[in-house]
């Protein structure tokens, strides 16, 4: 028996709306609030919701000497096009060079590391 349940999984940032927008399009759904806490409802899975960081400092991938902290699995029917979008929405290339992989990697515009994999 579970103790708990996944609410939400909530990212740290400078700027909450806008990382809420990024994945908005990225993901769907609808984005709820303002101010220092903004919350993604998708359809499908868990929300995400993020939250106001003024010091935020974004984790570096691959980074030997420290840790990514976190990053999210995103599955796509189609890799490259998935890649086309994110990086127009304003993600950017971590690992991105080896095309024979089944995933590549990306951060987010407030530099959070996140995958696309294809399913």
């Amino acid at each position: 028996m579970a103790l708990a349940k996944l609410g939400v999984v909530v990212l740290d940032c400078p700027d909450p709306r806008a990382l809420a927008g990024f994945y908005a399009e990225v993901l769907g759904g609808t984005v709820e609030g303002d101010g220092d806490w903004v919350d993604l409802k998708v359809s499908e899975g868990p929300s995400l919701a993020f939250q106001a960081a003024p010091g935020h400092v974004p984790p570096r991938w691959p980074a030997p000497d420290g840790s990514q902290q976190f990053h999210l699995d995103l599955t796509v029917d189609d890799l490259d096009a998935a890649e086309k979008g994110v990086l127009a929405l304003g993600a950017r290339a971590l690992d991105a060079e080896d095309r024979s992989r089944t995933w590549r990697v990306y951060a987010d515009p407030a530099g959070h590391p996140f995958c696309l994999c294809a399913c």
